[in-house]
């Protein structure tokens, strides 16, 4: 599918051409009609009309449930079980039909151009927005009215499930959102009230099982609205109860070499070419993102040094099996993702080299897992891990500064030199230095920051030319 981004730079580019004599106007017509010039400013338009409607859909429903727990005591029970399920079916009625109002399209559009979305279907999708809130509110206020008893989680996970399903059959990103964000947010409560005893067995089988569940609920619906969105959130949420999973499952050695190493493997190993009929990199590049975002994170949090100074062996627990069935999936298929990592390099042309960007990952996650294992399970190290990972996190860097060299990428560069930034801030306030030496630090980084930035954007600019 073409971006929109591409269509607003070939338009500045074509208005260039045609400026300077390389095109004429009738082909300059021809690329407008090709792909839909005139539309651009449409296409934001009905983004911002798109937000609109979320946000009137999120204020309507709040106020109609406002509006309701106003006159709550005063109808009978009869009265606000009709009142419930008719404005749950009226609303999800009507946003279905607007919703399946189909959108225009030129004649002389291209078969892979993306179709303009009318006002109705905007409406709808809010419409639809609104009645998965609605749904919600239903569901508390009836098993208040029945006295049905329940936690907290419990309801926001099966209030998530019920939206997943109407995602998964109108194929709505917003709605794929919303369910991830509830999913999420169930799962989160359940975790800081991990003691007590899920009410449904269902319930307790979803909570300790989310890493694979989330994978099957999340990821297909991803690829069906084709939305990194609902991927991000989606990865984030099978990362952190894999991380749950981890802790609360293994013996302490081992859950912190996993803990460091399984998660940015997974992520940085994901390939959308692995499943049948995907042939795009589609989130690729999302998941990597994450993974350098999670190294980052990881890396920054343990080159403090009072982190490693409990140098006593933590006492072994007993595994919880249900718990390992998360890891043992997972992990067999991040291996799975490193091994067809690895033959893909092996057929790659000697010419080409080999992908040093992956071996260095794979190398930061390696040393990620040994270090605190080394440091749990033979003899402690303090003093060393700490300067280790500070090493790793100057490594990691400079390495995203390089790329954004390499590839004129401003994210990468501006993330490098935030890490280097951070990690200089850090280190001063960390240890015991005079507020002269302080304001020297923050002068020299200010000044250093500036000078990059100067020299990026002038080294960027010099790109295309060469």
């Amino acid at each position: 599918m073409i971006s929109d981004k591409f269509r607003r730079e070939l338009r500045e580019q074509a208005k260039l051409w045609q400026a300077e004599g390389l095109i004429d106007t009738s082909f300059y017509q021809q690329l407008s009609e090709r792909y839909q010039f005139n539309t651009l400013e449409t296409a934001s338009r009905n983004r911002f009309l798109s937000i609109l409607m979320s946000l009137g859909g999120i204020l309507l429903g709040i106020g109609v449930i406002t509006f309701v727990a106003a006159n709550w005591q005063v109808w009978s029970r009869e009265v606000r079980v009709a009142l419930l399920l008719s404005l749950f079916v009226a609303v999800n009625a009507a946003g279905f039909y607007l919703w399946r109002i189909p959108p225009s399209r030129s004649k002389n559009s291209h078969p892979n151009m993306p179709a303009t979305k009318g006002r109705n279907k905007l409406l709808g999708e809010g419409l639809l927005l609104l009645g998965a809130l609605i749904l919600g509110a239903n569901m508390a206020l009836m098993a208040q009215m029945f006295h049905i008893g329940g936690s907290s989680y419990g309801l926001y996970l099966t209030w998530g499930i019920g939206v997943l399903g109407m995602a998964y059959s109108l194929r709505l990103t917003s709605l794929g959102v919303l369910s991830a964000l509830l999913i999420g947010l169930g799962y989160w409560l359940a975790v800081l009230d991990w003691s007590s005893k899920v009410e449904f067995s269902w319930l307790e089988v979803l909570v300790r099982q989310m890493p694979i569940a989330a994978s099957i609920m999340f990821v297909p619906l991803a690829y069906w609205c084709r939305s990194r969105a609902i991927f991000a959130i989606g990865a984030i949420a099978i990362i952190f109860s894999l991380q749950v999973s981890i802790v609360q499952g293994l013996n302490p050695t081992w859950a912190a070499a996993i803990f460091c190493a399984l998660p940015p493997a997974l992520l940085w190993g994901y390939d959308d070419a692995i499943w049948p009929k995907v042939r795009s990199k589609l989130f690729q590049p999302t998941a990597r993102s994450l993974a350098l975002l999670f190294l980052a994170s990881l890396f920054y949090f343990l080159s403090f040094h009072w982190l490693w100074q409990d140098s006593s062996n933590p006492a072994p627990t007993k595994p919880d099996w249900v718990l390992l069935a998360n890891v043992a999936v997972l992990g067999g298929f991040t291996v799975f993702e490193w091994l067809r990592l690895g033959r893909l390099e092996l057929r790659r042309p000697k010419q080409n080299g080999v992908d040093l960007t992956t071996s260095a990952i794979g190398i930061l996650i390696l040393a990620s897992a040994l270090i605190p294992l080394f440091h749990l399970s033979f003899t402690p190290i303090p003093q060393l891990a700490t300067f280790l990972f500070n090493v790793l996190l100057f490594l990691l860097a400079v390495g995203l500064i390089r790329e954004g060299l390499a590839l004129g990428n401003r994210r990468n560069f501006w993330g490098g030199m935030v890490l280097i930034t951070l990690q200089i801030i850090s280190r001063v306030f960390e240890y015991n230095t005079e507020l002269l030496l302080k304001s020297f630090v923050f002068v020299l980084c200010g000044i250093g920051v500036i000078a990059a930035g100067l020299w990026f954007e002038r080294h960027f600019a010099k790109i295309p030319d060469e």
